[in-house]
């Protein structure tokens, strides 16, 4: 089995309900972010009787934190083993007590997933809440979304309810590292457009 996420983008409106969740359950850091919302959009202005008007604007949010990907970078560039990807339910976590904090991991990962906690000297990612399930939970930002646009579980039944699409703008191409992800895209998807949030890491 392989655990992955399933992520609304066509519901979700930027709340930041599933950032905080993480951030409280994992106790981070201010500004390390292990669940992060990016606001993309784009559009342009155009002139009509002398005033300028909006055309064509659009705005949509995707969450992301780590996809537990089939080939995850993360695993196969950590120098000393610290990132690990279980073979019973395919999550990728990292073992601190191995961990150096070198960040290779952060500079490898095409999502920006893995982060450096400097006040422990570690790298940090989403574990899926490894405790929760193992207690028979579901992941804090799952929980705490407000629009239920979170889902998590078998990535092969969430692709069979949902579709198979992970790839969106702006997040990088998915052939490199195959995520467990899926996603219901904006009706917006695929028109260019820039990141908006400037707290947001994509590597």
């Amino acid at each position: 089995m392989q655990y992955g996420f399933y992520f609304d983008a066509d519901r979700c409106g930027s709340c930041k309900a599933c950032v905080m969740a993480c951030r409280d359950k994992n106790d981070t850091l201010l500004g390390l972010k292990l669940r992060n919302v990016i606001d993309y959009g784009g559009g342009t202005w155009t002139e009509k009787d002398g005033i300028m008007q909006p055309d064509g604007v659009f705005v949509y949010a995707v969450s992301l934190s780590c996809n537990h990907c089939a080939n995850p970078a993360c695993v196969a560039n950590c120098p000393t083993g610290a990132m690990t990807k279980r073979e019973e339910d395919g999550i990728v976590y990292v073992d601190e007590s191995v961990c150096i904090g070198c960040g290779t991991c952060a500079q490898s990962c095409p999502y920006g997933a893995p982060r450096l906690d400097t006040e422990r000297g570690v790298s940090r990612k989403c574990n899926l809440c490894m405790d929760y399930l193992e207690e028979g939970g579901r992941p804090a930002c799952v929980d705490a979304c407000l629009m239920r646009c979170l889902d998590f579980g078998d990535i092969d039944e969430l692709r069979a309810q949902y579709g198979d699409t992970c790839d969106i703008a702006p997040l990088p191409e998915s052939s490199a590292t195959n995520p467990s992800l899926v996603i219901n895209p904006s009706p917006h998807a695929g028109k260019e457009g820039v990141i908006i949030n400037l707290d947001c890491e994509l590597a």
